[in-house]
This record gives C-alpha cells, sequence and structure tokens, in this order.
C-alpha cells in the first residue's frame, strides 16, 4: 500500500500558494478526554520520511516521526474541552479544535487541507476537505501523528490522575474494560456525558 505523498501539496504550489498546511484531528470516537487536532506545514525540502496515517504506525514509529516533525515543521495542537463536546457536539467541537490550530500557527498558510469531508466554518484561509486525507498527503499525515502522540499522553497523564481506567493504553477508547470500569468506579470530570455509554450509565441503563 503506498504512503501518504506531496502532491496535493506540489499541485497548491503550482497553482501560487506557498504555504500549505495539513490538518486532523483524534479522539472523536472517545467517550471521555478532550479531541485534539494539529496543523502542520511541512518543509517541501525536508519531508520527513516515512509519514503515514498515525493508526498506521507502530508507537516507536509514531514517536520517531513526532520528534521529526518537531524538528523540521511548523505546527500548533489546540483542543476541544469535555465540556465544549458536550455543549455542541463532537462534530462542532472536532472542526473548532481544527480552526483552533491552524489559527494557532506562528506563519499564516495561504491553503489549508483538512481530514475529512468538511472544513472548519469560519476560516480565514482557502481551505480542502479530504476524505481519509492521513492516507493521502504528507501534510495531513504528519498532523495525525502530532494529535495522536499529543493526545495520548494527555490521557497518559491523566490516568494516573484517575486509575482504573486504563487511559493510558485506551486513550478514552469505549472498550470492554473502560466500560466495565465505568459501572464499577463511576464517572469522572474528563467522561462526556453527551456519549451513549457515559449517557447509560447515568440514567442506570445497560451498555
Amino acid at each position: 500500500m503506498s504512503l501518504p505523498n506531496f502532491d496535493f501539496e506540489t499541485a497548491l504550489i503550482k497553482k501560487g500558494y506557498k504555504v500549505i498546511a495539513g490538518v486532523d484531528e483524534v479522539g472523536r470516537g472517545c467517550i471521555a478526554g478532550p479531541v485534539t487536532a494539529a496543523a502542520v506545514i511541512l518543509d517541501p525540502q525536508n519531508i520527513p520520511l516515512g509519514l503515514n496515517d498515525s493508526k498506521k504506525l507502530s508507537l516507536k514509529n509514531r514517536e520517531k516521526l513526532f520528534h521529526a516533525i518537531q524538528d523540521t515543521c511548523i505546527y500548533c495542537v489546540a483542543h476541544s474541552s469535555v465540556e465544549e463536546i458536550d455543549k455542541i457536539n463532537i462534530l462542532q467541537a472536532s472542526l473548532l479544535s481544527m480552526k483552533r490550530a491552524v489559527e494557532g500557527l506562528r506563519i499564516k498558510p495561504d491553503f489549508v487541507l483538512i481530514d475529512g469531508n468538511k472544513s472548519p466554518e469560519g476560516l480565514e484561509n482557502r481551505s480542502e476537505a479530504i476524505i481519509k486525507g492521513d492516507s493521502k498527503s504528507s501534510s495531513i499525515a504528519a498532523a495525525s501523528i502530532v494529535a495522536k502522540i499529543t493526545r495520548d499522553r494527555i490521557m497518559s497523564r491523566l490516568d494516573k490522575e484517575f486509575p482504573g481506567y486504563d487511559w493510558s493504553q485506551n486513550a478514552g477508547y469505549p472498550t470492554k474494560f473502560h466500560k466495565s470500569a465505568i459501572l464499577n468506579i463511576g464517572i469522572t470530570p474528563y467522561h462526556r456525558l453527551s456519549f451513549k455509554p457515559v449517557y447509560n450509565i447515568l440514567y442506570q441503563e445497560n451498555f
């Protein structure tokens, strides 16, 4: 299977766009923790080798590429909190975190490539949403790596604060162990109350 490449970015550069950012988010399917987005501007002359959708990489390779991205790229990470997720829904919270990541870049991109089928509203930049973009665009793949490493580290820290849910391993996804822990221990301030497994516990229903 082929790796993501720089073809989308090259085509945009040929059209006159000079600074292109890739954006991706992680944590949409979790029942605990924030949703985290990253925006990355690659150096066309120094693209880290082996960029791929973060889900397809081993932890060792993700960490290695994350350090390479830190050394060679411009990037920003942003989040939407559990409270925001419950208030505006996970889709809107995901788009909001993406918007925040783009706006936080120290250099304003001319064009933004976004993983998925929808661009955040209110972006000041030209943008294009690419379905499965983290498997197609090097910039989006880089963003997926930064977002996943960052969010996984957050969940590992929260696991120490709220032990018993195995967040350092499941990152807040609804694994069997995690759902069992909610039944046995209860919920934390970092559980998404609007998500069905958590909602059902609150109302004493079954999964």
